[in-house]
């Protein structure tokens, strides 16, 4: 934790009280970030929560479209972001005009869009998903419908696999943490711990889940690393996990897997990093930087979410 946690926490839970807020974290964020958070999770979960809770205020330690999507389903609420330079490679990888050109490719195509997507893309998309139910949503949609899958490659390679679908496009996006994990430490890691399990996010290559013990979304790790009899895991997605996971279990032991170049801290979000106590603390100070977008685009957007959560 940070040399003056209470004080910046102290503070922070006043701001709370004053403004009507309620601090969402994402598992990736620092743990003196998750430390002050109302509620803890994924960001699909989070903004699922965020429609349902009656705070008037609603700010998202996280990275932008993770606020984009909590505004989308929560238009009545002021949604924040403590820094709006946190954004998200995988996101980025995926620009909303170029996409629309490459969807006017495929006009048959039905369009399946990871929620790691800018309101842009949810906009052009028909049915969101997430990494915990991608499968369900490609499964619920009839074989002979051709599908686009965007933008992680990983993951819509992922489920084209397990499906069997030939005709799935996917987009050629993917995230810069995921992709930096190296097989070969992976494995090195494995003789070394021969008793632990391996698990992975499907945002990484094919050849790390390959490896896997166990391929799910952040909550599905968790989930499996509770359930297990093992007492040694290693992990392959973003390190900030590991907070939780330490923290939930704590007679567990969890190996992080370290990315290909073992200088740099490859398995860490620098966008979620961004997010510190002192910019949550100015963004309820100033109640700035607020998430806003035009009408159109924000239904546009939320068809494609509801779309999947009334997937059963």
């Amino acid at each position: 934790m940070v040399e003056n946690f209470a004080a910046l926490a102290a503070r922070i839970a006043q701001l709370k009280k004053e403004k009507d807020a309620v601090i969402l974290a994402h598992y990736y964020t620092t743990p003196e970030v998750q430390a002050v958070a109302d509620f803890l999770g994924d960001s699909l979960a989070l903004s699922v929560k965020a429609k349902d809770i009656e705070a008037k205020v609603i700010l998202f330690a996280g990275v932008h479209f993770m606020a984009e999507t909590a505004k989308v389903l929560s238009p009545d609420k002021k949604v924040f972001i403590p820094n709006p330079e946190a954004g998200c490679s995988l996101a980025e990888s995926c620009d909303a005009e170029a996409f629309a050109t490459f969807k006017a490719q495929y006009p048959d195509h039905l369009v399946v869009s990871y929620v790691n997507t800018t309101v842009g893309v949810k906009a052009l998309t028909d049915i969101c998903c997430t990494s915990s139910n991608a499968l369900q949503v490609v499964e619920s949609i009839p074989r002979e419908q051709p599908i686009i899958f965007a933008p992680d490659r990983n993951l819509g390679g992922y489920i084209k696999r397990l499906t069997g679908r030939d005709n799935m496009v996917l987009w050629d996006g993917a995230c810069h943490v995921h992709e930096q994990f190296s097989l070969e430490k992976i494995l090195e890691l494995k003789e070394k711990y021969p008793l632990a399990k391996v698990v992975v996010h499907p945002e990484c290559k094919a050849s790390v889940a390959d490896v896997a013990d166990y391929v799910g979304s952040t909550a599905g790790i968790l989930a499996y690393c509770g359930k297990s009899e093992a007492q040694q895991f290693i992990v392959v997605t973003e390190a900030g996990i590991l907070a939780e996971m330490r923290s939930k279990f704590p007679n567990k032991e969890f190996i992080p897997a370290p990315p290909i170049d073992s200088t740099c801290s490859c398995n860490e979000c620098k966008y979620m990093k961004m997010v510190s106590l002192e910019s949550i603390i100015a963004c309820l100070e100033n109640e700035s930087p607020e998430i806003t977008m035009d009408e159109q685009t924000r239904k546009a957007a939320e068809r494609s979410i509801i779309n999947m959560i009334n997937i059963r």
